[in-house]
């Protein structure tokens, strides 16, 4: 399966995701979902927040150029908001899986669905 295939069906095909990217540790957008473009500095800053979660909690996430509020870091998952709007980041071993939903939908609906899609990819190498 391609990487964009996991972005378009386990992630936006869910219907609770509205924006999705696949980004390597080492760096470079693996796959992401139209018009949706994680900046290189963006890439760093994400990848570094798992190292650094107070850092990252202080101050806060941009994804597409776009600001959010850290709401928690706990081992390989960010939490984040901007408004009625949120974004679930979740580390595996080779990549970041970046997903964003919109209101009235809630972290608690999308979370469980990347994390998923983490632990497949993290019990295959990823």
């Amino acid at each position: 399966m391609s990487w964009q295939t996991y972005v378009d069906s386990n992630l936006l095909g869910t219907g609770k995701v509205a924006k999705a990217a696949i980004i390597g540790l080492a760096g470079g957008v693996w796959a992401s979902s139209p018009g949706f473009t994680i900046s290189p500095e963006e890439q760093k800053a994400i990848i570094a927040g798992f190292g650094t979660p107070d850092a990252i909690q202080a101050s806060g996430v941009r994804l597409a150029g776009q600001k959010f509020f850290t709401l928690s870091v706990v081992d390989r998952t960010i939490q984040a908001k901007k408004g009625a709007d949120g974004a679930v980041i979740v580390k595996t071993k080779q990549a970041v899986l970046i997903a964003e939903y919109t209101g009235p939908i809630q972290a608690p609906e999308v979370t469980p669905t990347v994390e998923g899609l983490a632990d497949y990819l993290i019990s295959v190498g990823y």
